[in-house]
């Protein structure tokens, strides 16, 4: 008689099904106990999905420092560029910590590894001319343009990100004022100033448009902007509309949504704004990252240099 062969997983699926798990567990630590934004959640998950297929075949528990240096090649042979592997690396070290602290690893091994040291990049900043040209690209009786121009002018006018104009409630506008409440990262909350001319398209969008795109769902979702549908407008829609509107506009074609903020921060300073006071309406951790932004703008350099130098 026939003995039946029972049947064995193979290695490399147990180990991706064991990381598989603890990484789920791992994600939900970050929104329960570090209460994380989903945003931010969602990339630590993008980020270890890779590192699931780089250690089938290993074992977790028995990784070396040796090995684990291999993963940061492995990821350059990925195509990926070197912010996007330093990313991963990050996201690594926070998880083995995270695998630490619950005992599934005696030591973290991936907090010895070093991210590759990057050049500080200069970001992508419209001069003000291009940005009134961006501004008013949606012309008058194309479908949804005053959202559309409330949506740039906001960008603009706050220097908020993507993500957290796409959340940006009713509640959280003061026309009155001129003020917007804006919800950053770890949902830190800043208020934010608003020019006349964005008050004035925003309040166009709240009179003509979004009674409309309200009615459309029940209940009607409490964001500011609202999407064809009565929905929610995610953020990837925004990064289209502005790829879409630049286009029609003529300028940079590489020019996002963040594109914006960075040139909301360097006006700003090309302004004579403190740099503190612009740490605050960006809603910078460290005035170190909004010091780049004194970079940017040449222009403020040379009239100080001509100012002040006794040979300028």
């Amino acid at each position: 008689m026939a003995t039946r062969r029972k049947l064995v997983k193979p290695r490399r699926e147990q180990v991706a099904n064991e990381v598989r798990e603890l990484r789920e567990s791992f994600l939900r630590y970050l929104r329960s106990e570090c209460h994380m934004t989903e945003n931010t959640v969602l990339a630590y998950g993008r980020d270890l999905q890779r590192f699931t297929v780089w250690v089938a075949g290993r074992r977790m528990a028995g990784l070396t420092i040796a090995q684990l240096a291999g993963y940061p090649g492995w990821l350059r042979e990925q195509q990926l560029a070197p912010t996007s592997v330093s990313r991963h690396v990050v996201s690594l070290k926070v998880f083995f910590r995270y695998l630490q602290l619950e005992g599934i690893l005696s030591d973290n091994q991936a907090s010895l590894l070093t991210a590759q040291k990057l050049w500080q990049r200069i970001p992508t900043v419209l001069s003000p001319r291009e940005v009134d040209r961006l501004l008013a690209a949606p012309r008058k009786g194309a479908t949804h343009w005053r959202r559309d121009r409330a949506i740039l002018e906001m960008l603009y006018a706050t220097g908020c990100r993507v993500s957290e104009l796409s959340t940006v409630r009713l509640t959280d506008l003061n026309l009155d004022e001129r003020t917007c409440r804006c919800h950053g990262k770890g949902d830190k909350q800043r208020i934010v100033p608003l020019g006349l001319p964005a008050c004035g398209v925003i309040a166009s969008y709240l009179q003509h448009e979004r009674p409309m795109l309200a009615q459309r769902r029940e209940p009607s979702p409490p964001q500011l902007f609202l999407s064809s549908r009565g929905r929610l407008l995610r953020r990837e829609r925004i990064w289209e509309l502005v790829k879409k509107v630049a286009a029609a506009a003529g300028v940079d074609e590489k020019l996002s949504p963040h594109s914006l903020r960075h040139s909301f921060a360097t006006h700003l300073l090309a302004g004579g704004a403190d740099l503190r006071h612009v740490q605050e309406m960006l809603g910078h951790a460290s005035i170190a990252t909004t010091q780049i932004y004194t970079h940017v703008d040449h222009s403020r350099l040379k009239q100080v240099h001509a100012e002040f130098h006794p040979r300028a």
